[in-house]
């Protein structure tokens, strides 16, 4: 008997079979004039916290980030959710109409001095990945760009903390069994800027016949203070807050081993007892009482707040180790130019 054709697979199937077996994220590929226009809004509001949508494709191994547009600005909370929505929506219409890519990669986002290690942060993370299986979150710091550096980098959230994020399991037997630190919160992808030939071209015969452009003349700045003082200010408070949060776990290690000692006083006088009603021919009492307060399970607070902290105080400690670094470079510098 002939064995019977395969029966022709749907796409929706091919798509999830593909979906299922697609290899991991390895670069993300930005438009040099996506670029630009995430600067361009960052530094205009560099005072306050600035978000966008991310548009392209999602190929293989590489987002591609070939668009992208700005949310407005609104005071009113109330009125961001009711419009927020309704705007996105009709940006995406209205570029589905020129015939311009309006598939939703993920969002950028401004920061102040490299702080990007929030709860809201992951929260939009975790509200995108509902959708979109692979997004990412630009993140540009004006400040440090002001600097003669381009700040931009490319995050994920790793695999194994969505997966506790969404059991609400972050406690600390489960983060030892998952090897879990606050290092592997997220995951930076590597950014590949690229532009068109015709782009390239153009940009070559705009570039100065001078070797040293306005980047490197930032380089050179001797003004240390301001931006060391507000590191330091920051890595303070931060300091404060993880102290706050250890303060919490303190607290409940000492209500665990008060918790704990009323239990073995309680299990010790029914121990007693049932020895008493054991030699009266009664029957023993159990040894647990669910209805005890005692033996109520005390909750464990989260070590989320903790290990963002830890992540913020750990990139301020690296900024100032950096720029110290170099302004000290540039000191020696000035010096042997002074002497000479």
């Amino acid at each position: 008997m002939a064995a019977a054709a395969a029966a022709p697979r749907s796409f929706l199937q091919v798509a999830a079979t593909e979906e299922a077996v697609a290899p991991p994220l390895r670069v993300v590929q930005i438009e040099g004039l996506v670029v630009l226009k995430i600067i361009k809004h960052c530094t205009e509001f560099s005072n306050s916290l600035v978000t966008g949508q991310l548009l392209g494709l999602d190929v293989g191994s590489v987002l591609e980030v070939t668009n992208c547009f700005p949310f407005p600005i609104r005071e009113d909370d109330e009125e961001i959710e009711a419009d927020g929505a309704n705007y996105q929506l009709d940006m995406m219409k209205c570029l589905r109409e020129v015939n311009v890519d309006n598939n939703t990669v993920g969002w950028y986002q401004s920061t102040l001095l490299g702080v990007y290690q929030t709860v809201e942060l992951i929260e939009t993370f975790m509200n995108y990945q509902e959708n979109i299986k692979r997004c990412v979150c630009i993140i540009y710091d004006p400040s440090k760009s002001n600097q003669g550096a381009l700040a931009l980098k490319a995050l994920k959230l790793s695999d194994s903390f969505m997966e506790l994020y969404r059991n609400n399991e972050f406690n600390g037997e489960k983060l030892r069994e998952k090897n879990l630190t606050w290092v592997d919160t997220f995951e930076e992808i590597p950014i590949k800027v690229s532009n068109s030939a015709l782009i390239s071209a153009y940009m070559t015969e705009l570039e100065a016949d001078s070797p040293v452009n306005q980047s490197d003349y930032d380089r050179l700045q001797l003004s240390t203070n301001p931006v060391m003082e507000r590191n330091m200010e920051f890595l303070i408070a931060c300091m404060d807050e993880l102290s706050m949060e250890q303060q919490k776990f303190q607290f409940y290690y000492r209500n665990l081993s008060r918790q704990q000692a009323q239990q073995q006083t309680w299990l010790q006088k029914r121990r007693a007892e049932n020895m008493a009603r054991k030699a009266a021919g009664e029957e023993p009492l159990p040894e647990e009482d669910p209805s005890n307060p005692i033996f109520k399970p005390l909750p464990e607070p989260s070590r989320l707040e903790s290990y963002l902290i830890t992540s913020q105080v750990s990139n301020y400690c690296n900024r100032i180790n950096s720029f110290a670094g170099q302004s000290f470079s540039k000191l020696y510098l000035m010096k042997a130019l002074h002497e000479n």
